[in-house]
């Protein structure tokens, strides 16, 4: 089984900053892509960021320039540094990891509970 654990969100101002993370644990054997996602209330849940295993990565066109992806693999951890808030960005924002449990099994993707972002005008 594997759980991921989400922290950092949070109130704060327009311009303001907020850095995620998302601790993988469990049964891991190895970790292929991880990113995040955010749902606002009333939309569909949309891709904010991704990072894989090599550590390329790609963001959404809204949080290009704002937000940066990053990964330490030693710690299982993801993290999403979100600089120049908007209030735009206010969501629920999931993190997800594509996690192999044994060497011989599939990746199967993994989601965190969600944490909550709220930026003030």
């Amino acid at each position: 089984q594997v759980q991921l654990v989400e922290s950092g969100g949070d109130l704060v101002q327009a311009g303001g900053s907020l850095r995620l993370s998302c601790a993988v644990s469990g049964s891991i054997w190895s970790i292929n892509a991880m990113g995040w996602y955010r749902q606002a209330p009333g939309k569909q849940r949309e891709l904010v960021a991704v990072i894989t295993s090599g550590g390329s990565s790609n963001y959404a066109d809204s949080v290009k320039g704002r937000f940066t992806i990053s990964r330490d693999n030693a710690k299982n951890t993801v993290y999403l540094q979100m600089n120049s808030l908007k209030p735009e960005d206010t969501a629920i924002y999931y993190c997800y990891a594509d996690v192999k449990p044994y060497p011989t099994s599939y990746y199967y993707t993994n989601w965190g509970q969600g944490t909550q972002v709220t930026v003030s005008s």
